[in-house]
Formats: C-alpha cells, structure tokens, sequence
C-alpha cells in the first residue's frame, strides 16, 4: 500500500519530538547566523550563544528580524557563507528602494526542492502526474520553487510561465496536465477562456488538482475555482525570504495549512505589543528559519495576520496548522502575485504637478479578477484642456505600470472629490472578501 506521507518520520512526529528536533536546530541556526556581523552584533548585545539556547522560550530573548533589515544589509551583507558557495539568488518584487535579497546554497536549494515535493504529494500529486505551472519564472520564487519540488517528486513539468491562456490550455490538452500552480485569479480567467474556447474543462481535460497561492483569496473564490475546473485546489504559503512557496500548505482536509515545523518555527505574536498571542487568537507570523544555510533568518517578521488552529488535524501530521491570512500589519497590498506599497503609487502621483495631494487606492474583484482603482484629485494647475488630461493620464498609467508590474485603472476627479479624513488619511480601500 502506497503511504499517504512522503517522509512519515517527520510528518507523524510526536510534538515532543518535533519541538527536540526544532531546538537542535535552532542551536545550529544560531551558530549559523553568527557569521554574519548583523547577527552577531545582535547576539553579543543580547547574550546569545548556542549553548545558551536551554528550550525553545529562549527565542524570546531574540529580536525581531525585519525586512528593513534586510533592505539595509542588500545586497549581500546577511551571506552566512562565502559568496562563491551561493549558487543562486532571489529578491522581492515591487517594493520601494532597495528589495529584500536572498542568498541559497545547493544544501538550501536541495532542502527546499523535498519541501514543495512534500507539500505537493500531500495533496495526491505523484510521479505519474503532468504538472504545469504558470507561474512567472526569474527572481519571482514561485515558478522555480515549484519547478524543483515538481521534478523532485518525479512528475512530469510543464514550464509554461505566466500569461498566454490559449496556449496554457493546449498544454493543458495535449499534454494530459492533471494539476496546475496557478494565483486564483487568474485561475478564474482561465476558466473563462476555457469556456470562449467551447471546453469543459471538468469532463475535456485531466486537470484534477490546483496549487493556489502568491495572493489573498476568500474559501468562496476557492470553490469556485474547484466548480468552474473540476479540481480540488489546495492554498500554499510561501514567501521568498523564507526560500518560497513551501512554506506550508493545506492538506486534503482543507482546513488551515501545515506549516511545516522541522523547517522553520512560527510565532504569533500582537504587532502592536509584540507579545505572544493565545493559541488560537489572530496575530501576526513570525518565522525563524531551521534548514538555511546561505542565509538564516531568526524571528522574522512576516506582517502577516493569521492564528493557529487548535486540535489535532484529521490527516494525521502533527506539525501546527496556520489559519487563512486576515490581512497584514503594515500597508503592503498583494495584488496578483504583486507585492504593491502605496509609497510606491505615491511618488509616481506627485511627480505631477497637475495632480493634488489627495488620492484613493480601491482594490476590488470585478467579474472573477482583482483589480485595482486609483483615484486622484486634480490640483488647481491644471488647465481645462481634454486632450492634455487624457495624454497625462496615459502616462499616469504607464508609469504606475512599470513601477507595478499591473496595470491599475485611473480615473482623474475634480478637487475636493474625494472626502478629507480626519486624523491619518485612508489611502486603500480593500474590498475583497478573504
């Protein structure tokens, strides 16, 4: 009989066990860490040495890793090896300034490769399956990530990167894919055309399971995807400064992810006091690296809202699960796979004079897609000429683009258009369900 786990031993581990194996490695990590001069400067103020690690509440005595920190040691200044042990590199996207890097080794890459192929035969993938991944290939951590743990797992891959729906479907056809690595919206529009081209995907093709992830989406948005496609689609999290997608991933019950535990520890602490929260409460992740080489990270702040669900999962891993993501503690918006900050829509807005200080960012679903709505008030330099409006707002428009990587909707309001808040503005209206 064919085991429901691809490496039991870890997965089944009796929490006393897992929480040994976390310490042991936390030690090493600590000892990791110390190479570099941030973490070491860290450890020497705060009396930090591996021996001194007596349990996992010892972590405590840490501070927090941010993506300020990040951004200040860019680009190589968190490298716990020599440079020319690296053997790859990947950044964030769509962040301001300098983006957040991170260093891997072959150990790293390796590590990683058997976390997504857990992940991924946790939901039934197996050596039999064509997996085709439209996610976007380069610094982007989603279409090698899953790359790897596919070809680890044996399945047959399909490299088909982002876009080009007609073509990602006579893939789809030709080739018998059984399961894709899609972000649920354009999971949506792929049923769509599916639907222009005259195919039911539910009874014309092999598609059986979707790995959905990289953008917020509601338990509605997810069963719909399943009833337009015919699939089970299973919610991963990942986040390139904890290597990528992987990080933890539901499994057949669908009832909060896995987060798996001999890789990182998590946290969930209040963002405001940065105080533990009770099991089961709302806060934000932190996550300590276990298995890095290249670069460990320790507490790292995700700014991600979740909670841990209590009780023992039916499936019978043992590692903690996390519950779907509320929100974040800061102001970053993820819109399409697309880490977006305001700052961002900002500067480019006030680059032009005939625009006024005040402006509203909207994100909403429209149809099956989310889609983002930036208003803006005209300041009173602008002069009342129609073709000069709409040549500005094209280049609006081209520039948010680039600075992006989405195309945002523009609309150009008369002064005094949009309301005037009280206290600290409202710059984004989030108005998608999750």
């Amino acid at each position: 009989m064919t085991s429901i786990y691809w490496q039991e031993d870890i997965e089944t581990m009796s929490r006393g066990d897992l929480e040994r194996l976390q310490l042991e490695r936390l030690r090493k990590t600590i000892a990791q860490a110390a190479n570099t001069q941030f973490y070491k400067n860290i450890f020497a103020e705060n009396g930090i040495t591996p021996e001194g690690i007596g349990s996992l509440d010892d972590l405590n005595r840490i501070p927090f890793t941010t993506k300020d920190d990040l951004r200040a040691n860019y680009p190589f200044g968190l490298a716990a090896i020599p440079l020319q042990k690296c053997v790859r590199v990947h950044s964030s996207s769509g962040t301001t300034g300098n983006p957040t890097v991170v260093l891997h080794s072959q150990k790293d890459l390796d590590a990683w490769s058997n976390q997504v192929a857990r992940c991924m035969y946790m939901v039934g993938l197996r050596d039999t399956d064509v997996f085709q991944n439209t996610s976007g290939y380069g610094m982007f951590t989603g279409g090698l990530g899953f790359q790897y743990g596919a070809e680890m797992l044996g399945a047959l891959t399909v490299p088909s990167a982002s876009g080009n729906s007609k073509r990602q479907i006579k893939f789809i056809m030709d080739f018998g894919t059984t399961a894709l690595h899609i972000i649920p919206s354009y999971a949506t529009r792929l049923a769509e055309v599916f639907r222009e081209m005259n195919i039911d995907p539910r009874t014309d093709t092999k598609l059986r399971v979707f790995c959905i992830g990289a953008e917020p989406h509601s338990e509605e948005q997810r069963r719909r995807i399943e009833a337009l496609l015919g699939v089970k689609a299973y919610n991963c999290f990942g986040m390139s400064e904890m290597n990528g997608p992987g990080v933890a991933f539901e499994c057949p019950e669908q009832n909060g992810l896995h987060i798996w535990e001999d890789y990182v520890i998590a946290e969930i602490i209040d963002p405001e006091t940065l105080l533990p929260v009770p099991e089961g409460e709302i806060g934000e992740l932190v996550l300590t690296t276990l298995q890095r080489e290249a670069m460990p990270l320790i507490r790292y702040r995700t700014h991600d809202l979740t909670r841990f669900i209590p009780g023992e999962c039916p499936c019978g891993r043992t590692h903690r699960r996390i519950d779907r993501f509320k929100g974040r503690s800061d102001d970053m918006i993820i819109l399409k796979g697309v880490n977006i900050f305001p700052i961002q829509i900002e500067k480019i807005l006030m680059g032009f004079k005939e625009l006024g200080g005040n402006y509203l960012i909207t994100i909403e679903t429209v149809g099956n897609n989310d889609e983002m709505l930036i208003e803006v008030e005209l300041s009173e330099l602008f002069t009342d000429d129609y073709g000069a409006l709409e040549r500005m707002s094209r280049n609006i428009v081209r520039l948010l683009k680039d600075e992006l990587l989405i195309t945002p909707r523009l609309k150009l309001l008369s002064k005094g258009s949009l309301p005037v808040a009280e206290g600290k503005a409202v710059r984004v209206k989030d108005l998608r369900k999750f």
